[in-house]
């Protein structure tokens, strides 16, 4: 088996890059739904093989139950059946993060990703009961979501191994950035899909056993990572490792004057897409910053 082979118990067989699409606002931050799903088509034109509608980028925890369901509905209606569509469904609660999983299954999402409760501390068995609960709602693939630094919520070894034997379960988007506990999760489980989920470990991710990058890099730039991917898959491991050098360039480029994720939105309007802007309190760049995020992505040759 190649290092990046999907699991063995993922019906999508989910491969390659897989951006976490952003929620595009009007200008009175009231959700853009026809400019979101014009931004799932921007990335599956430039050779994405997936998309992840309401993961981090997509500002999932400022939006209203409704305005998810809308996205879900806006994404799958644009790009469903051309590429695999997981959404994500993770709330602080079970109860709705299964209203929210049942609503992705009837607007015709693939598959669902499901981070792990926040705000409150779980434990392993409210963990297992949890994911248990979800993935028996419905008939989906379920893709345990593990970002313990935004939730407080870290999944251990032995219950990431309980979850991967319920059914449903088909895979983990890590964004622990914890390379061992990675390692260790795909060296232990061949089953599951295992989705790299921070651009500081795309190359790293494939070289030790992820199928799939959730980049948000690739929601500017979906050509760069793409090429990444596809230079890994071909064998030539010298290029990809070049090109990951690039997305760290790029990715500190995004960080300039503070928040990484008002680079994504900031440096989409330099692409000529404006998803407008982001939900307050977030927001974008100011000019300043603005100037010098565009002065270096030139240097940079990806403008």
């Amino acid at each position: 088996m190649a290092y990046h082979d999907p699991g063995t118990d993922d019906p999508l067989d989910l491969r390659g890059v897989v951006p976490p699409t952003v929620t595009a606002f009007h200008d009175d931050e009231s959700v853009d739904y026809e400019t979101t799903a014009e931004h799932a088509r921007f990335v599956v034109d430039r050779g994405v093989h997936g998309v992840f509608p309401l993961g981090t980028n997509g500002e999932f925890p400022l939006l209203t139950g409704g305005e998810r369901e809308g996205v879900v509905e806006a994404v799958v209606d644009e790009v469903g059946g051309e590429v695999p569509v997981i959404a994500g469904v993770g709330a602080p609660s079970t109860y709705e993060t299964v209203t929210h999983a049942e609503h992705a299954a009837a607007a015709g999402a693939d598959g669902i990703v499901v981070v792990t409760p926040y705000y409150y501390p779980i434990d392993h068995e409210a963990a297992l009961t949890h994911y248990r609960r979800v993935a028996e709602a419905v008939s989906l693939p379920v893709y345990v979501y593990h970002i313990p630094s935004k939730t407080g919520n870290e999944l251990s070894l032995e219950t990431l191994a309980d979850l991967a034997a319920v059914d449903g379960i088909a895979g983990v988007k890590d964004s622990s950035k914890d390379v061992p506990w990675l390692a260790q999760a795909t060296d232990a489980h061949p089953e599951l899909t295992f989705l790299a989920g921070s651009d500081s470990l795309l190359f790293t991710g494939l070289e030790i056993g992820c199928s799939g990058l959730v980049s948000a890099v690739a929601n500017v730039f979906p050509e760069l990572v793409v090429d990444v991917y596809e230079a890994y898959d071909d064998g030539d491991e010298d290029r990809a490792r070049t090109l990951q050098s690039r997305v760290f360039d790029v990715r500190d480029a995004f960080k300039t004057g503070g928040a990484y994720m008002s680079g994504v939105k900031t440096a989409l309007r330099m692409r000529e897409f404006d998803a407008g802007p982001l939900r307050s309190p977030l927001r974008l760049k100011d000019d300043e910053s603005t100037a010098a995020m565009r002065d270096r992505l030139t240097e940079l040759e990806v403008l």
